[in-house]
């Protein structure tokens, strides 16, 4: 990004008292600029700001209620998104005295197993840095390495350039961003990929924000391999695995969404699933529950079809029954749950195509 007209992030951030942040130069990206509108007074020395206003008029708490009703547990996640939105709001209190501060680097790490709400957070804060005035968007573009990484010489810089202009104005998220780097390979063209989005992280922190999601342990390897994209993320943020109770929390939200309800001995089948199917392999927290999900719905159907009577009211098209879940081969693989032999007894069917076992 080269010098000009400012961005609507940094107007958006003028008409909040903020100060924007210098232009810097970069990689050439086309963003929208808007017309630069007279900066608003500063407050005097002894005026008061009510706190409660400010939030009400950013409107963070509806984003930070989203949050609550959409994602069961995750409790260290949470605080923490709410601390980041607590700060982003002192500071831009802060600029409208005239306390000015850098331009804070937002750019993050999110790190977890499957299923454990990291998508699904990283929108929420692409709408919250929205309507705190540090994007002008607000949107969310989810890649991978093949969106990034070309295949051959001459290929892999426009792709990465053609993916930030997209995510231009909000939240660029790499999933399995260790992908990027493969040590073994000194012919790959991931390296160029990450020298492109260094840049950008660096020269355009006022235009995007950048999440890098993955395995705990991968990201670790990941960054003390590339010490330059480590040192551009400043909120390092880790998703636990959800309890026993957690997932079985979320199945009655899921299936409630469905517009169905588990009977009460359902519900108590439901809580051995879980029990066993958490120790399983290829275990995905809320994704393998949905998968779960959608099998008992499965059954539920042909059950209803098969019955000797075919008559049915609403309480049956609307309930899960305990054979239903009973039927999976969860409750078939005895002890063996530590090896990819198990597949031998849970069958294919029940796998997904990420290797998922559906249950």
């Amino acid at each position: 990004m080269t010098g000009g007209s400012p961005s609507e992030a940094a107007a958006g951030r003028r008409a909040f008292g903020m100060r924007p942040a210098a232009a810097t130069a970069g990689p050439q990206l086309d963003r929208d600029p808007l017309p630069e509108g007279p900066a608003p007074d500063l407050l005097p020395a002894d005026a008061v700001v009510d706190l409660t206003a400010v939030r009400r008029e950013a409107g963070i708490d509806d984003v930070l209620a989203s949050l609550d009703r959409e994602l069961v547990g995750l409790v260290p996640v949470k605080t923490r998104i709410a601390e980041i939105a607590a700060l982003l709001l002192i500071d831009r209190t802060r600029e409208r005295f005239g306390i000015t501060a850098p331009q804070p680097t937002l750019h993050m790490s999110f790190t977890g197993n499957p299923g454990t709400g990291k998508t699904t957070v990283a929108v929420r804060m692409a709408d919250l840095l929205h309507r705190l005035g540090y994007l002008r968007r607000g949107h969310l573009v989810t890649v991978t390495r093949d969106d990034l990484v070309g295949q051959y010489v001459g290929h892999t810089a426009p792709k990465t350039k053609d993916v930030i202009k997209r995510a231009m104005g909000g939240v660029l998220f790499i999933d399995e961003a260790y992908y990027l780097y493969k040590a073994e390979n000194e012919r790959d063209y991931g390296g160029e990929a990450i020298e492109i989005l260094l840049q950008v992280m660096e020269n355009n922190r006022d235009d995007l924000v950048v999440i890098l999601a993955g395995y705990a342990d991968r990201m670790d390897t990941f960054f003390a391999a590339n010490p330059g994209m480590q040192s551009r993320i400043a909120h390092h943020i880790t998703f636990p695995d959800y309890s026993v109770g957690e997932l079985e929390e979320i199945s009655v939200l899921m299936t409630c969404a469905l517009g169905y309800r588990f009977s009460d001995e359902a519900r108590e089948v439901l809580r051995r699933y879980l029990d066993k199917r958490v120790g399983q392999p290829w275990f995905a927290n809320a994704r393998s529950v949905r998968n779960a999900v959608e099998r008992a719905r499965l059954r539920q159907a042909r059950r209803l079809l098969e019955q000797a009577d075919p008559r049915v009211d609403l309480a049956a098209l609307t309930t899960i029954e305990a054979p239903d879940l009973l039927a999976s081969r969860v409750f078939d693989r005895g002890d063996d749950s530590s090896s990819h032999a198990g597949l031998g007894v849970i069958g294919s069917d029940d796998v997904d195509a990420y290797g998922n076992v559906v249950g």
